[in-house]
C-alpha cells in the first residue's frame, strides 16, 4: 500500500549541532519508477610504489581466470571487479623532466597530466577525474566530494627529486593549480558528515558531547523517534540498522582517540597524528566504512582514498613485514624483497576486500551499493624496481548501474591510456566530457 506521505531523498534528522542524512527507504519513492533508479557512485583507490607483478597478474584472460596469491582475498567478489592489464599513465614518465617517478605517480593518478616539475608553492597538474565528477553531481549532494587518506603530508616543500610535496600527498585536484587535501583524521571525516555547524560551533558541540559522555545519535532522537512513527515496519528495521552503524563507528573514532598513537618510529615515515588508530587496518576500514556511509546516504557521489602516500615508506608489521614499503620496491629481483613487497600488496587488498563487501551488504532498491558504484584501485607505477609507469595493476569493481559488466581479466594492448577508462567511467555516471586528460576513447569490453 503507498504511504500517505513521501519523504524526501535529501530528509535529515537534525538536532543541535548535529544533521543526519538518511539512507534509501521505501517511503522516499513516489512511484515504482523512482524507487528502482538509484544513482551511481564513483571512487578511486590508490596505491603507492607498484606492485610485485608477477604476484598480482593473473596468468589466463577472460571470464574463467584464476585469482593470483595478491588477489585471493577477493575471492568472494569475483564476480564484481574485472582485473585491467595494460593500461598507461604517460604523463607518469620522465618526458625529459628527470627523476621523480613516485611524485608523478601520484599527480598523475587521477590527472593523466605531466606536472610541473617544483618544489615551491607554485604547483600545476590538472584537473581529476573525481573533481571532473565532482563538479557534475554536486548539485545534487550535500557534498562535491570526499577525500580520504590513511598518511598525512606537506602541502608544499620537497618531497621527491625536485617536486613538491604537494604531487605526493594529493591525487585530487580541484583544478590544475588546487590540489584537494584529504582527510585522514576520522573525528573529522565524521563530523564532516554528521555535524550541522562549522568551525568554532562544530567543537563546541563537539566538546559538549564529550563533557556529557553524549553520541552524536542523542541530539537527533526527538526526530528520528518522531520519523519512526510514520514510516513502515521494514523501514524502522532499515533506520534501526543504520543508526546503529553510525553508533559503532562513533564508538570506534572514539576509541581511536583515547587510545593515542604510539607507532612514532622512522621507519615507517611518518608520526601519526593524534585520534588515527595505531593499527593501519583499523584505520584504513574505519575510513572505508564512512565512505560507505556517505554513498549510502547520498551525501556525496564521488571519493578519493590515498591508501598510502606516493612514495610511502610505511612498514607493515601486522603482517610480518619490518622492512619500509618504499624501500622494499627497490627489489633488484631479490626473492626475500619481493616476497614482503607481496605480503603488502596482498594486506592492501585484504582492505579493499573488506570495504566491497561493506558495499555489497549494503542494501539499495532492488540491488546494493556496489551494485551501483564504479570503484577504481590500483597505482600508478608498474614495478617499484623500475619505475614504469605502463602495465599498471588495475582494478574495477562495481557493476556502475549495469553499465559494466565484471568478472573478467582483461589485457589491453601496449600503452592504452589509463584515461580511457576513466572516460568510459564519466560516460557511465552521466558526466558529459569529450576526451579526459591524455585519453584517446572509451575502453572496451567493459559493458555489460
Amino acid at each position: 500500500m503507498k504511504p500517505p506521505w513521501n519523504l524526501s531523498r535529501r530528509h535529515f534528522l537534525r538536532g543541535l549541532g548535529a544533521a543526519i542524512a538518511l539512507p534509501s527507504l521505501d517511503v522516499m519513492a513516489t512511484s515504482t519508477k523512482a524507487a528502482s533508479v538509484a544513482p551511481t557512485r564513483l571512487g578511486f583507490f590508490f596505491v603507492p610504489n607498484g606492485v610485485n607483478l608477477e604476484h598480482w597478474r593473473p596468468t589466463k584472460t577472460g571470464p574463467n581466470y584464476e585469482l593470483s596469491r595478491t588477489l585471493q582475498p577477493l575471492a568472494s567478489l569475483k564476480n564484481d571487479f574485472s582485473v585491467l592489464t595494460g593500461l598507461t599513465h604517460n604523463s607518469g614518465r620522465a618526458n625529459d623532466d628527470g627523476a621523480g617517478d613516485h611524485a608523478r605517480s601520484g599527480s598523475v593518478f587521477l590527472t593523466g597530466a605531466q606536472p610541473l616539475k617544483s618544489e615551491g608553492a607554485e604547483v600545476r597538474c590538472g584537473q581529476s577525474v573525481d573533481q571532473v565528477a565532482a563538479d557534475h553531481l554536486a548539485s545534487q549532494t550535500r557534498f562535491g566530494s570526499l577525500e580520504l587518506g590513511t598518511e598525512t603530508g606537506r602541502p608544499y616543500g620537497k618531497c621527491d627529486s625536485g617536486y613538491s610535496c604537494g604531487y605526493s600527498n594529493n591525487i585530487s585536484w580541484r583544478d590544475e593549480t588546487t590540489p584537494t587535501s584529504k582527510q585522514v583524521n576520522p573525528r573529522e571525516v565524521f563530523e564532516r558528515l554528521f555535524a550541522n555547524e562549522i568551525g568554532k560551533d562544530v567543537q563546541a558541540n563537539q566538546s559538549e558531547r564529550k563533557r556529557h559522555r553524549k553520541s552524536i545519535l542523542d541530539f537527533v532522537l526527538e526526530d528520528a523517534n518522531s520519523l519512526q512513527g510514520k514510516v513502515s515496519h521494514s523501514d524502522r528495521l532499515k533506520l534501526d540498522e543504520y543508526l546503529t552503524s553510525i553508533r559503532e563507528i562513533e564508538q570506534r573514532v572514539e576509541r581511536a582517540e583515547t587510545t593515542g598513537s604510539e607507532h612514532d618510529d622512522l621507519i615507517r615515515g611518518f608520526v601519526a597524528p593524534e585520534g588515527v588508530p595505531d593499527d593501519f587496518q583499523e584505520h584504513t576500514r574505519l575510513l572505508g566504512d564512512m565512505m560507505v556511509l556517505a554513498f549510502q546516504t547520498d551525501v556525496t557521489r564521488v571519493c578519493s582514498f590515498m591508501v598510502a602516500n606516493a612514495g610511502s615508506n610505511r612498514a607493515y608489521r601486522e603482517v610480518g613485514v619490518h622492512e619500509g614499503h618504499h624501500a622494499l620496491s627497490h627489489h633488484q629481483s631479490r626473492p626475500e624483497k619481493l616476497a614482503a613487497l607481496a605480503d603488502i600488496n596482498r594486506h592492501h587488498i585484504t582492505q579493499l576486500a573488506y570495504i566491497l563487501q561493506r558495499l555489497k551488504a549494503t542494501k539499495e532498491g532492488d540491488g546494493n551499493l556496489l551494485d551501483h558504484s564504479m570503484i577504481v584501485y590500483g597505482s600508478a607505477i608498474g614495478d617499484g624496481n623500475r619505475h614504469n609507469h605502463d602495465d599498471l595493476p588495475v582494478l574495477l569493481a562495481g557493476h556502475g548501474n549495469g553499465a559494466f559488466k565484471p568478472g573478467s581479466h582483461l589485457v589491453y594492448r601496449q600503452d592504452t591510456p589509463m584515461c580511457n577508462l576513466f572516460n568510459t567511467m564519466l560516460d557511465a555516471a552521466g558526466v558529459p566530457v569529450g576526451l579526459f586528460g591524455d585519453s584517446t576513447g572509451r575502453l572496451r569490453n567493459l559493458g555489460a
